[in-house]
């Protein structure tokens, strides 16, 4: 073959090859945001949370090759009045309840199996709080009080310009996003679609420059503001997010499954929203907090991190539920009653007065309805009530 018949087999060769690169990415561009466009869909929605990762890119959470933490039978829970209404009205597709440390209920609803890795949403952000915690004490960071630009300088600048590691944990930063989930311009949604086409997560959070009130005056509930912690956390220990919560929280919690959480296109963790594990594995997490930061006696998690976290500090309205950093706590609760909390029926309620974990996953797309969380409240303090006063 003449040399410039054979040049120009070779480039055509490598431009075939760029455009079937190209294609093939873009088609991945394509597929991620249509499962973004129906990820919530009726048809869908069960078997999407539980599997994510078909959907975005992912990273594992490493559990290590330690045995997992035994959840010893206990006595079966005689289900309450009601249980069957709860389970189908708020379309709940798991439960785990633990007493005493024991597992007294186990049950999957919907086609859902004891195996699969659920999306946790924004109980993740419990996840985030409880290995903010041990970094810490760790003396990475060196107060609360530090500004969140000291960790994350990208942030100079931006919305976040200003705000404390406190205000970013008790959510009260000022910053302007809207959660709005039903609509498809809002803030929560580009920022799916910032996941769904392989961009930055930290590109998006630096973007945020509208504010409308000063940090620390007001609490209000800005999901972004926990993808900040996760900056601050990766800026102090220049480590990822996955590699800490795999050596800090998930291998001494004893876990079953390997978790994984969702990553936007560079490989980052989607802290605030993206970690999937099996329903016995939240549960877990909701007993070390119970137990004060403790599995099986060793302390995981700092116990004075367990209560500062935990206690309501966020300026929250009067009557209405009440936050701490990056927990929730009822209006009307006693005896250290605290709930980690996901969209579309994701819970880990914890209540140490009758020593009871609850942990359940859902597919709920009425979940924004007045008296959904109610509902589900209700149904954990039956549960809770019913246990503590057993013989």
């Amino acid at each position: 073959m003449p040399r410039v018949l054979r040049i120009t087999a070779i480039v055509l060769a490598v431009l075939i090859g760029a455009i079937a690169l190209g294609a093939a990415w873009n088609w991945q561009q394509v597929k991620r945001l249509h499962a973004v466009v129906t990820l919530f869909d009726p048809e869908r929605i069960v078997h999407n949370f539980s599997h994510m990762d078909e959907l975005f890119a992912s990273v594992p959470v490493l559990r290590g090759d330690g045995p997992s933490t035994p959840l010893p039978p206990g006595r079966d829970l005689v289900l309450p009045e009601g249980w069957e209404d709860w389970l189908e009205e708020r379309s709940v597709t798991s439960v785990v309840v633990l007493h005493d440390g024991t597992l007294v209920h186990e049950s999957y609803e919907l086609g859902t199996g004891e195996n699969d890795l659920r999306i946790s949403w924004s109980v993740a952000k419990s996840f985030l709080s409880l290995l903010f915690g041990v970094v810490l004490e760790q003396g990475r960071i060196d107060s609360l009080d530090d500004p969140v630009t000291k960790y994350a300088p990208e942030l100079e600048g931006s919305a976040y310009d200003g705000a404390t590691i406190r205000n970013v944990l008790q959510m009260s930063t000022g910053v302007v996003f809207d959660e709005d989930y039903m609509d498809f311009w809002s803030d929560i949604n580009r920022m799916g679609r910032v996941l769904a086409l392989g961009r930055s997560m930290d590109g998006f959070a630096a973007s945020l420059d509208e504010t409308d009130m000063e940090p620390g005056s007001e609490w209000r509930y800005v999901s972004i503001d926990t993808h900040v912690l996760g900056m601050v956390l990766r800026g102090a220990t220049r480590r990822s997010i996955p590699d800490l919560m795999s050596e800090y929280i998930i291998q001494p919690l004893g876990v079953e499954r390997e978790p994984y959480y969702v990553t936007d296109g560079e490989g980052v963790a989607f802290v605030l929203g993206g970690l999937n594990m099996m329903t016995r594995d939240y549960a877990r997490m909701g007993q070390m907090v119970l137990r004060d930061g403790r599995v099986e006696g060793e302390q995981v998690v700092p116990e004075a991190w367990i209560r500062e976290s935990t206690t309501a500090s966020a300026s929250t309205a009067p009557g209405a539920l009440r936050y701490g950093y990056q927990w929730w706590m009822p209006a009307d609760a006693e005896g250290g009653e605290l709930l980690a909390r996901g969209v579309y029926g994701q819970y880990v309620y914890i209540d140490p007065a009758s020593d009871v974990v609850i942990a359940t996953t859902g597919a709920d797309r009425d979940f924004r309805k007045d008296g959904a969380f109610d509902q589900s409240l209700g149904m954990f303090r039956q549960v809770a009530d019913q246990l503590s006063e057993a013989p």
